[in-house]
């Protein structure tokens, strides 16, 4: 005999002001910096706006069958506010304040596992809180150490189905106009793997130390040029 599981009853309401939140650190200790990388990429590439909001390990919140519940993802895009940013305080409300996040990325640890819970009964699992509470359409699971990347996608039924990668192990996401895929290197004397953004032409989103390098080369090969000019110049008896 098949059980039915009752819908959980939903309201979109903030946390009371009494409510605690969790003030843990961060499960990995790779996640600020992962985090930071992305949302910096975005940001020189002007590809954020003043309505959207990002956030890394912020509650996300929603009433639950009566009871609150808050996730922390280590990194979230939710496209547009509807109200000031500098009202959404302590947690963010989806539907109250702003749209329901487009992705929400977990970035794997040693502990328990728990970005792959469906747990329905409370408090619930990640897993099931993304997929069937706030119905993230892209969910994202990294692990840092291993370089592996895995992209789930909201199907029609409202369940999250494993997306293939393309030729390039990168994932087209819809709502951002940008591939996702793992980039191998160095950065604030991390080497390891990272998250990186590709356009839809396939150039990379750089970072800002990547610009200033571009900008120190293209500075130093134009004086180069010029200097080898000067030198032809004196070579064919010009005066400068």
């Amino acid at each position: 005999m098949v059980v039915a599981i009752a819908r959980p009853q939903i309201r979109w309401e903030a946390p009371p002001d009494d409510f605690v939140l969790a003030d843990d650190p961060v499960d990995n200790v790779n996640q600020p910096a992962i985090a930071a990388a992305l949302t910096e990429s975005l940001e020189l590439a002007q590809r954020l706006t003043p309505q959207s909001l990002i956030t890394t390990n912020y509650g996300l919140c929603a009433q639950v069958d009566g009871k609150t519940v808050v996730k922390a993802p280590d990194w979230a895009y939710i496209l547009v506010l509807s109200m000031p940013r500098e009202t959404i305080q302590r947690s963010y409300t989806p539907q109250l304040q702003g749209d329901l996040p487009t992705v929400v990325m977990e970035f794997l640890s040693d502990t328990d596992g728990g970005e792959h819970s469906t747990k329905p009964t409370y408090p619930p699992g990640k897993w099931f809180f993304y997929e069937q509470i706030l119905q993230v359409p892209n969910y994202v699971l990294f692990d840092p150490q291993q370089g592996t990347l895995e992209v789930y996608r909201l199907d029609e039924g409202g369940h999250y189905q494993l997306r293939r990668a393309n030729d390039q192990q990168c994932y087209w996401l819809e709502e951002l106009q940008l591939f996702l895929g793992v980039w191998q290197g160095t950065r604030e004397n991390r080497a390891g793997y990272w998250l990186r953004w590709w356009d839809a032409q396939d150039n990379l989103l750089l970072w800002g130390m990547e610009l200033v390098a571009l900008e120190r080369q293209a500075k130093q090969t134009a004086l180069e040029r010029l200097a080898l000019l000067e030198q032809r110049l004196r070579e064919s008896g010009l005066e400068l």
